[in-house]
């Protein structure tokens, strides 16, 4: 990657106006961002009906495209059944990825359940080597619950051993997870570095990010907040991406949707 885009997850509000994939391409792009992440957390909303026209636009405007995966999905599962399910919903996500040319697909990988950390990184780390190449990246994303898998040290040690895997960072998610413990610019500083040691500069010259404002407790995260309702530091943030030159994309996630992707690549823009 060039440079640090930013873009919304799912569609826009555009003041009460409805969109599809393709119109929120060209509407976004009207409000001066760069990427957009489809959902497929529930289902899988692209196909054959509708992928040309997302594609003409994606294509038309130069826009990033990833998508998140299934909610369903947990490669630690109880069964190897429900673990090859598992991973025919990442593997269906994929292919209806590609058919728009996308570039990240981003999901949890599981669930810890009555395994020891160790029993559940073995499992996930087998089920993802698994997975066939289908041109685009596979990206895990640090999760924001102590029951689930996804720390950034698993997250690393499995980018590391599974060489189809990439990063996917929610800063929002490390917060909530550990009780609002990202409180200022060295926190997220010795994140990237962190990173950047285990797997080297590459990762920070192409790295996916979540961020986004949280409510959260003891237990993780609870909801989705706009930025400014909420306590995450996301000037201090900023100005680490910056600090450490990373390329790559930035997804905004909460209510406001792409009123704060644009607050954040401004405030970046102005660092």
């Amino acid at each position: 990657m060039e440079r640090l885009l930013f873009g919304i997850s799912g569609l826009p509000l555009g003041n009460g106006r409805k969109f599809n994939y393709a119109s929120a391409i060209s509407y976004l792009k009207e409000f001066e961002l760069d990427a957009m992440e489809l959902l497929f957390v529930r289902s899988i909303n692209v196909s054959d009906k509708n992928k040309d026209a997302i594609l003409r636009n994606k294509l038309a405007h130069d826009f990033y495209l990833s998508a998140h995966g299934s909610y369903f999905i947990n490669l630690n599962a109880e069964t190897k059944e429900m673990q090859q399910a598992s991973l025919e919903r990442i593997l269906n996500g994929g292919e209806a990825l590609s058919k728009v040319q996308g570039r990240s697909l981003i999901f949890h990988p599981g669930y810890y359940l009555n395994s020891s950390k160790e029993e559940a990184f073995s499992s996930i780390r087998n089920n993802l080597s698994r997975l066939k190449h289908q041109g685009i990246d596979y990206r895990l994303e640090t999760t924001g619950k102590g029951t689930q898998f996804g720390t950034i040290e698993e997250l690393v040690s499995l980018c590391k051993e599974v060489r189809s895997c990439k990063l996917c960072i929610d800063f929002a998610h490390i917060h909530a997870r550990n009780n609002g413990s990202l409180k200022g610019y060295d926190d997220f500083a010795g994140i990237l570095q962190y990173v950047s040691g285990e797997l080297g500069r590459a990762a920070l010259d192409d790295l996916h990010i979540h961020m986004g404002g949280v409510a959260y407790g003891v237990k993780g995260e609870r909801n989705h907040l706009p930025l400014q309702e909420s306590d995450f530091k996301y000037l201090d943030c900023l100005k680490a991406l910056r600090d450490f030159d990373v390329k790559g994309c930035v997804i905004c996630e909460g209510p406001r949707v792409e009123n704060d992707a644009l607050l954040l690549k401004r405030t970046y823009e102005r660092l």
